[in-house]
């Protein structure tokens, strides 16, 4: 079964930089478009970051050029490097992927910017 496990959130400054991961099994990762969504206390989830499996990539608007997502086919896992982080960054981010008709999600990792 697919399983996707995200690790690399915690409490940042604002101005800092996280590195989030994805680990993905269950499916052939290297097959597939990942992508990263963030829901703020309140807010509706928004789509962060997405790479596709020959490695294009497309970013919000809010987050590009501090944000960067990458994959590694060998290890199944894809990435989110957040530099210069804002206040306004602060959610849970998830790794999702779209298979077989289905959406799945992992169980999220807390991203929290102090400013």
């Amino acid at each position: 079964q697919v399983q996707l496990v995200e690790s690399g959130g915690g409490l940042v400054q604002s101005g800092g930089t996280l590195r989030l991961s994805c680990a993905a099994s269950g499916f052939s990762f290297r097959l597939y478009s990942m992508k990263w969504y963030r829901q703020a206390p309140g807010k509706q989830r928004e789509l962060v970051a997405g790479v596709t499996s020959g490695g294009s990539t497309n970013y919000a608007d809010s987050v590009k050029g501090r944000f960067t997502i990458s994959r590694d086919n060998a290890k199944n896992i894809v990435y989110l490097q957040m530099n210069g982080l804002k206040a306004e960054d602060t959610a849970v981010y998830y790794c999702n992927v779209y298979r077989a008709l289905s959406e799945y999600w992992g169980q999220g990792t807390q991203v929290t910017v102090s400013s």
